[in-house]
């Protein structure tokens, strides 16, 4: 085990007590006094750092389309020797060394000079590189994909899981991987079943796709005088088209639907646009429900009793049966606070509007009216607390002391933009290093629009040798306006904090393959680590560090204030989370189930989830449910699933005391440093003592509503 990454636990205790005996001063600390000390450590890093080469990166930068068009090429050349060597070893020879070793080497090898091919085309300046970005990303996952279908690879590799040639656990896991991987391609069936599983794929992508192109294809929309729209703000109704009659446009698009059925007063308005938005489309649930039935077709025919058990197999719930346990429990424990909430909006809609029934497309308006006389919450004002700079060296000050890390700007290196910033992460004890992250933060031409975290290197760690991962944060933001640096929504601040949890994760991997390195994970836990560094942004200490006026940053953010963020977090969060496990449930029983009556399952699933609502008359949602057509059909429960996980996490570990170092340091090490090469589940229960448990989760919504 590396030294640079374990500090022994006597370390972890002194560290501990010193950090204790420093709490005083830590609660003092503002978000100005952050950026000081930040600022410091990189002026005296980057005196130190200037003109050095980033030793174990082989990421490559600025390259040309030429190049990468070459580069890709080369890669492709490469992995064809490796693999064809691998399948030229006979059966009765097959050994860890010329079968798992060279193909675990030509992954970890090529995986940042493919991300070197790639990433350009979201982030290059250049239009021919961004094309050639495109192309080589084409090349090479065509071939990636032709190799995962080899027969002559798997049977060696099957081979050797019959031998076993003394595997360790870690190799063992890569090995069963690697079959598990071939099989649900379909490489063990007979040549008439791979045709028919080529037929269905192909089909099954082509239906995914003509349900979204439906989607943005469509142009429907609704006419509305000013008076049909009060409430909406000016600004708003200034940006929409007018007909020829004077009246106002409304796309059914959700940049436009949303602000409808928050802030429009007249509910016959909210009412005609939650129907027609509810109900477009409606070709597609024609399309879904063929999606399906392929979909059953092809997990039957790789040996699963349904598409859903299929999707989940991979994932840490294992079965649908387990994510129907999950959803209806956690469903269940919701349902008095849910009803609680539901007779608030209820009673307001009645003072307001009489005697009148409350519909679904109630729920966006008088939730918000409630928060709103609750809370009052002014997110103009907040957002002058939050300059990027001070939200960003706060993030740092966190992250550094919470595991133990320290952060480093790394002058002159190379880098596609002059915005872009490669900072180096070292260990705090042992100074060793331990990994690298470039920041892409503000807007450009021609830039990816999302902000998202990739990984360009993986980490493994093998006999005592490590491989230094290395990451990239993309975002948007604006970088100055009218002069002044940019500031941050304060939606915008959680979601950096969420993106850095994923950027914290990969580098703290040591893993022992880069297969399994920090964001090649199980979908279900790949989120939990980032989700829980959200709870630093709703916590006084943490929000102190982060925020400062923007005209005096000494002045951070008000006690209050936080307080009030605490309690808007969670606020109507369970008629929320009721709606989102409506959703899943759908999502869950189509896909185990066949021959489902789609609209009459969201007719009963509705009410029954949603505490008594009904369904809007006249929708079917199905026709607009782009998750269930692609990226994630069977598995839309993912992200309360981590939710919840993360919560459990936080609720027992960091909720009294969010700076312990300690604690940290154990997290870093038995939760994010393992990456896919051991079960979440396992790593999870290890580290909290316990198994994993919904109730902290549900609690923390109790608790503040």
């Amino acid at each position: 085990m590396l030294a640079a990454l374990f500090v022994s636990r006597s370390r972890v205790e002194k560290m501990g007590k010193q950090q204790k005996r420093d709490r005083s001063n830590l609660i003092a600390l503002t978000g100005a006094a952050a950026l000081l000390a930040i600022a410091v450590n990189f002026a005296i890093s980057a005196i130190n750092n200037k003109h050095r080469k980033k030793k174990g990166s082989n990421v490559r930068v600025n390259l040309t389309a030429s190049q990468i068009l070459k580069l890709a090429e080369s890669i492709i050349k490469k992995s064809k020797q490796v693999h064809d060597a691998v399948a030229s070893v006979p059966l009765d020879k097959v050994a860890y060394v010329n079968v798992i070793l060279p193909l675990a080497e030509l992954e970890a090898q090529q995986f940042p000079l493919i991300q070197s091919c790639v990433f350009p085309k979201w982030l290059s300046a250049f239009e021919d590189v961004r094309k050639a970005s495109a192309v080589a990303d084409r090349k090479i996952d065509a071939h990636i994909s032709m190799c995962r279908k080899r027969e002559d690879i798997y049977r060696v590799v099957k081979a050797l899981t019959v031998t076993g040639d003394g595997l360790s656990t870690d190799a063992k896991n890569f090995t069963h991987f690697l079959v598990r991987e071939f099989e649900r391609n379909g490489v063990n069936l007979t040549l008439s079943k791979k045709e028919e599983l080529q037929r269905l794929t192909a089909n099954i992508d082509e239906l995914s796709m003509q349900y979204i192109r439906n989607l943005d294809d469509d142009c429907s929309f609704l006419l509305f005088t000013d008076m049909e729209l009060e409430g909406l703000p000016p600004e708003f109704l200034k940006s929409l088209e007018k007909s020829k009659d004077g009246k106002r446009k409304i796309i059914l698009k959700s940049h436009q639907i949303l602000p409808v059925l928050e802030l429009c007063k007249v509910g016959s308005t909210r009412r005609a646009v939650a129907i027609s938005y509810g109900r477009r489309c409606e070709a597609n649930v024609t399309i879904l429900e063929k999606l399906i039935q392929l979909r059953h077709k092809l997990a039957r025919l790789l040996g699963f009793a349904n598409y859903a058990d299929y999707a989940t197999d991979v994932r840490m719930a294992k079965s649908s049966s387990k994510v129907f346990e999950f959803l209806e429990s956690l469903s269940a424990s919701l349902n008095d606070l849910a009803y609680r909430e539901l007779s608030m909006v209820k009673a307001l809609k009645k003072k307001e509007e009489g005697e009148c029934p409350f519909g679904m497309e109630d729920l966006p308006y008088y939730v918000k009216r409630v928060k709103d006389q609750q809370f009052r919450m002014n997110f103009g004002v907040i957002k002058q607390y939050f300059p990027i700079n001070l939200v960003l060296s706060g993030i740092f000050k966190i992250c550094q002391d919470l595991f133990g890390l320290d952060f480093k700007e790394v002058e002159g290196a190379e880098v596609w933009h002059p915005d872009v910033q490669l900072f180096s992460a070292s260990d705090l004890s042992s100074k060793g290093l331990v990994g690298y992250f470039y920041l892409d933060l503000y807007s450009r031409v021609g830039k990816y629009a999302h902000t998202c975290v990739i990984a360009l290197q993986n980490g493994l760690l093998n006999n005592g040798s490590r491989q230094i991962p290395v990451a990239l944060l993309v975002s948007q933001f604006e970088k100055k306006v009218d002069g002044h640096p940019g500031l941050l929504q304060f939606p915008e601040v959680v979601n950096l904090f969420h993106e850095f949890g994923h950027v914290i994760h990969h580098i703290c991997n040591c893993a022992s393959f880069a297969k399994f390195s920090g964001l090649r994970l199980d979908p279900d836990f790949v989120e939990i680590p980032a989700l829980l560094m959200e709870n630093w942004c709703y916590e006084n200490l943490s929000l102190r560090l982060i925020s400062g006026f923007h005209q005096d940053i000494t002045k951070p953010i008000k006690d209050e204030l936080c307080k009030s963020l605490k309690k808007w977090r969670c606020s109507f969060s369970a008629l929320k989370l009721k709606q989102e496990i409506f959703y899943c449930l759908f999502d869950q029983v189509i896909h185990s189930t066949e021959n489902v009556d789609i609209s009459g399952l969201f007719k009963h699933l509705y009410p029954k989830v949603m505490v008594g609502l009904p369904l809007l008359e006249g929708i079917n949602p199905a026709s607009c449910f782009p998750r269930t057509a692609i990226g994630y059909e069977a598995t839309c429960y993912s992200h309360i699933w981590s939710e919840v996980f993360a919560a459990d996490i936080f609720a027992l570990k960091f909720h009294d005391d969010i700076f312990n170092l300690q604690t940290g340091l154990q997290f870093r090490n038995k939760v994010l440093a393992p990456g896919g090469g051991k079960d979440p589940i396992e790593m999870l229960s290890e580290f909290l003592g316990r198994d994993p448990s919904i109730q902290a989760f549900l609690d923390s919504k109790a608790d503040t509503n």
